[in-house]
């Protein structure tokens, strides 16, 4: 298969500081909307970790994908990611599975800017056959400029979701 590893160093115009690092990952389904939002994120300034898949190829499986996404996001909480299939579904599941990730499959930008604000979400999945490009992009940037709120009753909430993942482990 044609897994690989594509770091790009994107910098907001002026800047001596990389904005923030985001991870991609997807399967066949996802592939030409992850090029999409790969371009999109470097034109605007964020670094880009494209984790696969590198060439389309009908018999990859998301989970080698998401599971790269997840683990990454996992290691370094600065960092965000981007997981896509057909349905979302698959990778979202599979990113979920590995601590301190929080990700969501949202099918809009309201629902992308509340599971930032509510949720502190890290990870964003994407049912790349629902969503159009520029829906997508909209979807991409209001997760991205959307800041946690921080509000204690979320704070409570996010902390028993990593008690349960210690309870697990």
């Amino acid at each position: 298969m044609g897994l690989y590893h594509h770091a790009s160093r994107s910098r907001v115009k002026g800047s001596r500081n990389v904005i923030m690092l985001i991870h991609l990952g997807s399967d066949h389904r996802g592939f030409k909307l992850k090029q999409v939002l790969r371009d999109f994120l470097e034109q605007t300034g964020y670094e880009v970790n494209d984790v696969g898949n590198i060439q389309y190829e009908k018999d990859d499986d998301y989970p080698d994908f998401a599971a790269r996404v997840g683990e990454k996001v996992s290691l370094d909480p600065q960092s965000r990611g981007i997981v896509l299939c057909a349905s979302g579904v698959g990778v979202d599941i599979v990113a979920n599975k590995f601590s301190r990730v929080r990700c969501a499959l949202v099918s809009d930008a309201d629902q992308a800017a509340a599971s930032r604000n509510d949720d502190d979400t890290n990870v964003l999945a994407f049912a790349a056959d629902y969503v159009s490009e520029d829906q997508a992009k909209k979807i991409v940037s209001t997760w991205i400029q959307t800041p946690f709120s921080g509000e204690e009753r979320h704070r409570r909430r996010i902390q028993k979701i990593s008690d349960i993942e210690q309870k697990r482990c």
